[in-house]
């Protein structure tokens, strides 16, 4: 089997290559963060994910699984590396490639001719032509002596290692003959999904697709609850009444959309094509507004000096990680309109972003009012205590 290098041993990259691991391959997990290198090589994950640890102990027993700070030759580089956006100074929202970047430049400083660089960061178009130009100006090797492919990763928190094995990949690249190769290479680790090739144009299209489609239709979601809570009705019985209709499937509204996928891939399609995207742009718009319009509607409920308790502050449920979470959002507008703001965030430790994080029974012991902004498990199995205090329920956990 062929060594494999993942560049970047984040959400992505970390449960990426102990999959490959475990499919065979020698794996190097290469990460610029040297906490992160000694911990993986001692054991330890360092993100909060179902299987994980287990699944990298396992990894790690093969022998064929290590860690580094430095780039290593390999046959196969796959760039796992986030890829957040940045506002401009015109006020516009685009990608922030620096990452993706720089991990294109350590691939290029240890490439060898026949080797394969796949692009696994969700990306706006072009990401994977950019990757190889600076592959190849780094390496000194010409395009045509090493192959690039892009296939955008598709997994989500909670099931990644499930996913990574039996969700579809796409893959795509300029060049035929390196899309075949990166089936090939993906093919052992891909176990009950299919393998699709296609140009690498369409493949980073495809992944901002499938995003850009969930956030327009939450977009519309979410605009509905306002409507809902000005007529006085519940949206929660609408959207459920309405979706008996076979062919009608609204989302569930909440307080924003967070992540760094849902609310950060629209922005990679409308800052390559603005003028013939509006549409994207104001759901865009909309889910961004939503904390601002909750901490509104709290407003009417309680006055600023009280103590809120927002429950739930990751972007989802279940989960650890915060990255555009619209609940943190919302904890940060509450406090500057003059409210005491405390989070119960069951899935992480210590405080987050910056406010107290107590436990469901402190939180509701504490506050004069509380938000509920995501369906934890245990938020739903303590219903009744919730309910019982006085709320605004964003995302219907009290009518489960």
């Amino acid at each position: 089997m062929k060594k494999i290098e993942i560049m970047g041993c984040g959400y992505i990259g970390l449960p990426t290559a102990v999959t490959f691991t475990l499919a065979g391959y020698t794996v190097c997990g290469f990460d610029i963060n040297e906490k992160v290198v000694e911990s993986l090589n001692a054991g330890h994950i360092h993100i909060v994910e179902p299987g994980l640890q287990d699944a990298l102990t396992k990894a790690l027993a093969t022998g064929r699984l290590h860690f580094s700070t430095t780039p290593e030759p390999a046959d196969v580089f796959i760039i796992c590396v986030q890829t957040p956006y940045r506002d401009t100074e015109e006020g516009k929202r685009v990608s922030d490639m620096r990452f993706v970047e720089s991990a294109a430049r350590s691939v290029g400083s240890v490439l060898r001719a026949g080797n394969l660089c796949v692009l696994e960061s969700t990306s706006p178009p072009y990401s994977t032509r950019l990757v190889e130009s600076i592959v190849s100006e780094v390496s000194g090797l010409a395009a045509e002596e090493f192959m690039t492919a892009h296939c955008p990763e598709r997994i989500i928190p909670g099931r990644m290692l499930i996913e990574l094995r039996e969700n579809d990949r796409i893959v795509g690249a300029t060049r035929p003959e390196a899309a075949e190769y990166a089936k090939e290479i993906y093919s052992p680790v891909v176990t009950k999904g299919t393998i699709r090739v296609t140009d690498d144009l369409t493949a980073e299209m495809c992944k901002l697709v499938e995003n850009t489609f969930r956030d327009i239709n939450i977009a519309y979601a979410n605009e509905l609850s306002k409507v809902c809570d000005r007529l006085g009705i519940d949206v929660f019985q609408l959207i459920k009444l309405a979706n008996c209709h076979p062919r009608v499937n609204v989302h569930n509204p909440g307080v924003g959309v967070g992540g760094h996928c849902i609310a950060v891939d629209p922005w990679f399609i409308h800052e390559k094509f603005e003028d013939i995207t509006p549409l994207i742009y104001q759901a865009r718009l909309v889910n961004d507004s939503k904390p601002a319009w909750v901490a509104g509607r709290v407003e009417k409920d309680v006055a600023p000096g009280s103590t809120v308790a927002v429950l739930g502050m990751s972007f989802k449920a279940n989960i650890d990680d915060i990255r555009e979470s619209p609940s943190v959002e919302l904890a940060k507008i509450l406090k500057e309109r003059g409210y005491q703001v405390i989070a119960c965030e069951p899935f992480i430790q210590g405080d987050v972003a910056g406010f107290a994080n107590h436990t469901l029974d402190e939180a509701l012991e504490q506050s004069d009012y509380t938000v509920i902004t995501l369906m934890h498990d245990p938020f739903k199995a303590a219903k009744e205590k919730i309910a019982a205090k006085p709320h605004f329920d964003c995302v219907g956990l009290l009518e489960q």
